[in-house]
């Protein structure tokens, strides 16, 4: 379900979504939430787009839900950051004037950041060769951007595979690599301000961080100054590779990062099996305060939740409210909502973000 663009509206829908988390977290006693408004165009940094063939030539394409074979052509995107709206009619400009480029291209994503980096991924239906990897060279150095050729089985990367993010919290600047392929949070402006929450939700601690689902440590790097060590777990290969690289980068030396899923994290702390993985890692000389959960859309497994339970205070962000309520239905009588916020990652559709902060009762 979403709701066309339409800036006028964006208020209205706003508060449309404050209503509606205030109406799900209601059972719980919550507080009323601080709410954490977008810009109201040009907010998305990535973007994907289906290539369309009409009049002889290929356009960017996006389809309604469901349907796959009546096209909308796109000349323009206002909710993709300004970037990717310049970027689109030279990229398009480009294929079309390069064979190499535009031979079986069927897809584009593009990835940008607030600091200005840009790469662009070009997916094909064949084998990429010389002649692509030299006209990309050319589109590369033309477009100031990395680029990413992806076909089966094979990706050739002409710069890097990754961008550079710069996101500041609580007045330090913290540096990123966000790999292609990975997840990044889309609105980078957001982003900014759920980090800043979290922030200052979790305060400043003498004891230990439990973070699950860390992914490339959007929030590890800034959470981590607040604490005195972290146990961060992530089982994506790549998330894990970037959060080595982006702590290292800024110099943060009290985390520990594992690659283990939530379920396999609690198995290991509940001593119902050894993992190869946790070798060298003593979990009984962590003196945990807080667990920190960014889990997907599904929300917390009930084994998982379980496990939260054991900790004085569980700082949760959720990208979906209906997961959320049911995870703190589970958590209700043993904790309580001190503090809870919306932040509207996605404007102009019914999904949102939203933070909690559950302390022991």
């Amino acid at each position: 379900m979403s709701a066309a663009f339409d800036p006028t509206t964006y208020t209205e829908q706003l508060n449309a979504k404050a209503e509606r988390l205030r109406a799900l977290l209601a059972p719980f006693d919550a507080p009323a939430p601080q709410v954490f408004d977008s810009p109201q165009a040009h907010y998305r940094l990535r973007a994907e787009f289906r290539l369309w063939r009409e009049g002889g030539d290929r356009h960017y394409a996006m389809f309604a839900p469901g349907e796959k074979h009546q096209a909308i052509l796109i000349d323009d995107f206002p909710i993709a950051s300004q970037r990717i709206n310049d970027l689109m009619p030279r990229l398009k400009a480009a294929w079309q004037a390069s064979e190499a480029l535009s031979n079986r291209l069927f897809q584009v994503e593009f990835l940008t950041t607030l600091a200005g980096d840009a790469m662009v991924t070009l997916c094909y239906h064949r084998p990429l060769d010389e002649a692509w990897e030299a006209a990309a060279q050319a589109l590369a150095g033309e477009l100031q951007v990395s680029v990413v050729g992806r076909s089966k089985g094979k990706r050739l990367v002409i710069g890097r595979d990754y961008a550079l993010e710069k996101l500041e919290v609580a007045g330090r600047v913290f540096s990123y690599r966000q790999p292609e392929g990975a997840f990044t949070q889309p609105n980078g402006t957001v982003n900014q301000k759920m980090l800043g929450w979290a922030f200052e939700a979790i305060g400043e601690r003498d004891d230990d961080l439990l973070e699950l689902y860390c992914g490339n440590g959007n929030f590890t790097l800034p959470l981590a100054t607040r604490v005195r060590q972290v146990l961060a777990t992530e089982i994506s290969k790549t998330s894990v590779n970037a959060a080595l690289s982006n702590l290292d980068e800024n110099g943060i030396d009290n985390v520990t990062l594992v690659r283990l899923s939530a379920e396999e994290l609690t198995q290991a702390l509940n001593e119902v099996r050894p993992f190869r993985r946790l070798q060298g890692i003593d979990l009984k000389r962590y003196a945990f305060g807080t667990v920190f959960v960014d889990p997907p859309r599904a929300g917390m497994d009930p084994d998982t939740c379980e496990l939260t339970r054991r900790f004085e205070r569980i700082l949760y962000i959720s990208c979906n409210p209906e997961t959320l309520a049911a995870n703190i239905a589970q958590l209700h009588d043993t904790h309580r909502i001190e503090r809870c916020a919306l932040f509207d990652q996605f404007p102009y559709t019914h999904h949102m973000e939203s933070g909690v902060l559950l302390v022991r009762r």
